[in-house]
């Protein structure tokens, strides 16, 4: 994949660990980043180890976004518990330098290429995004999530009652 014109890049994903913290400073701590996510931007490298040792190690799907083998962002895919379970919620913040390279679509696009098979279970991967997150939305258009409509007044996000623009893709659509 070509990221920024002729520069030659790989876009991975492997399990996100303690000695990523460094990496995952960049992007956690980042005003710009944590504008669309449910977190509030880290200000502690403490409170940001804890998480990863608490949240993102025992998380069954979650996922450092590499550039060349150095995590820049993270992906995740949280599976629904009970009666709901056929569905999983799909989630992903990428490091506000690499935005606008194709990196996040490419990263999306590595999980909806796999995450049926590895979870057979799994007939829907959802994805909820705010309706100013318009760049977001546009990945997942591009990897062939259909939008479903407007969730209005659906969450209370950074003290505000926001709208939410909802995304599906199906264990049964066509895999780009």
């Amino acid at each position: 994949m070509e990221v920024g014109g002729n520069e030659f890049t790989e876009i991975t994903l492997r399990p996100l660990d303690l000695s990523d913290i460094d990496a995952f400073m960049v992007w956690a701590t980042d005003d710009k980043v944590a504008r669309f996510c449910t977190w509030d931007a880290y200000t502690s490298k403490e409170d940001a180890l804890d998480f990863i040792k608490n949240k993102v190690i025992p998380h069954p799907w979650f996922r450092a976004i590499c550039l060349n083998g150095q995590p820049i962002g993270a992906i995740s895919v949280t599976r629904n518990i009970g009666n709901d379970d056929c569905r999983g919620e799909l989630g992903y913040a990428l490091g506000y330098k690499y935005w606008g390279k194709g990196i996040a679509t490419e990263a999306v696009k590595l999980v909806a290429n796999t995450i049926f098979s590895e979870w057979p279970h799994l007939e829907r991967l959802q994805a909820r995004v705010l309706v100013e997150n318009v760049g977001s939305q546009r990945v997942l258009e591009k990897v062939g999530f259909q939008r479903e409509g407007v969730l209005r007044k659906y969450m209370t996000l950074k003290e505000k009652i926001r709208d939410l623009m909802m995304f599906s893709l199906l264990s049964t659509d066509p895999q780009s």
